[in-house]
């Protein structure tokens, strides 16, 4: 021991630590290995469960919305279950092939990409901490059956729209009719719209302003308001003034339309799945007023399809399309009044699937 710590003081140079190990009377190389010793002993703390916890952590502080953290949660903490206690270092490109293909083949392959996704990023996580130097999942690429790809089904013909137009005007359930003719006008995504709170409402400035948090780009969206949706809004404000929400279920002004009332008013209206979606009005409009020369760039700023991780263009749009944006959306109301009127012509033919009217029912009071 003595010869030890000679040799040590006799080395030129050593550290602070060192120096008072060696004053204590301890063989700092000896503390060294016993401490190693311990933490080979010790439970692996950079498990894939320990970076998941750390990645939820990020996601959680960069403000994600709660869907997106609970679909996250889901498919790290819950499918990916078996590799929790792994370490992260030591999983396989095959290992985690193998619990992809479980998934897969049980039916769910679109759960499987995204899983395969979410790992990934558990992975780039880890190399950003220096815990793994690769990305297993790169490897995989290809590996799962290719993508479905879900249409967003939506009538693009003028005058067939038209005629839905006319169906949802003689609609007797008072909100879905209300709401479906605002969808229509405001080129809005369903969730917003049975969601929307008068008090993001504002006639003087014939305005809707959608909160961060509602949007998918986290950002605040503004949308202009045209003459027909304001007349819209004035019908349906006195009845649901008592509540929270513009557009509240029949039996409870509480609670906001449930999640697939306007998909079944279609339904009820005599319009197929694959004949015309809530999400179908955004197609609808987006496809019509390209095809009549509108400004495109105006047209997607309308749509709110900015990207999230651009920090600039989402405030350029606002501020250099606005007064176009004001124009666009008065032009589609006028243009979906024309729909109406010329499907409403006797001499018109068009493949349209018939429709049957005032099918829509109202049960229950409204308190």
């Amino acid at each position: 021991m003595t010869n030890s710590l000679n040799h040590v003081r006799s080395l030129p140079r050593f550290s602070d630590e060192v120096q008072k190990l060696l004053e204590a009377g301890t063989d700092p190389w000896a503390r060294r290995r016993r401490l190693d010793r311990i933490d080979a002993a010790a439970p692996p703390r950079d498990t894939f469960g320990d970076v998941v916890a750390e990645r939820m952590e990020y996601l959680k502080a960069s403000g994600r919305r709660s869907p997106t953290l609970s679909k996250n949660k889901w498919l790290l903490e819950d499918l990916a279950a078996p590799l929790a206690c792994r370490p992260i270092a030591e999983i396989s490109a095959d290992e985690i092939l193998q619990l992809l293909k479980q998934i897969e083949t049980s039916g769910k392959w679109e759960t499987a990409r995204r899983l395969r996704g979410a790992i990934g990023t558990v992975f780039k996580h880890a190399m950003l901490t220096s815990r793994v130097k690769r990305d297993p999942t790169f490897l995989l690429h290809g590996a799962l059956l290719p993508r479905s790809v879900h249409r967003r089904e939506a009538i693009t013909d003028e005058i067939r729209l038209g005629q839905l137009m006319v169906s949802i005007d003689e609609y007797v359930n008072w909100v879905i009719r209300a709401a479906l003719q605002f969808l229509a006008l405001t080129m809005a995504r369903p969730g917003d719209i049975r969601m929307m709170r008068r008090s993001e409402i504002n006639f003087e400035e014939a305005l809707w302003r959608i909160p961060a948090e509602r949007m998918i780009t986290r950002r605040q969206h503004d949308v202009p308001l045209s003459r027909q949706a304001l007349k819209v809004l004035k019908e349906v404000w006195p009845i649901s003034e008592c509540g929270e929400f513009v557009f509240p279920i029949i039996r409870s002004i509480r609670k906001p339309l449930a999640k697939n009332a306007l998909n079944s008013a279609l339904r009820r209206m005599g319009y197929a799945r694959h004949e015309m979606t809530p999400f179908g009005f955004r197609t609808s409009a987006s496809t019509i007023l390209n095809a009549r020369g509108f400004n495109s760039d105006v047209i997607e700023a309308a749509l709110a399809r900015q990207e999230a991780n651009n920090e600039v263009r989402p405030a350029y749009n606002r501020a250099t399309y606005w007064r176009e944006r004001v124009e666009l959306m008065q032009a589609w109301a006028d243009l979906l009044d024309e729909f109406k009127m010329r499907s409403l012509q006797p001499h018109v033919e068009t493949a349209a699937t018939p429709i049957r009217r005032n099918f829509g029912r109202v049960s229950g009071c409204y308190t």
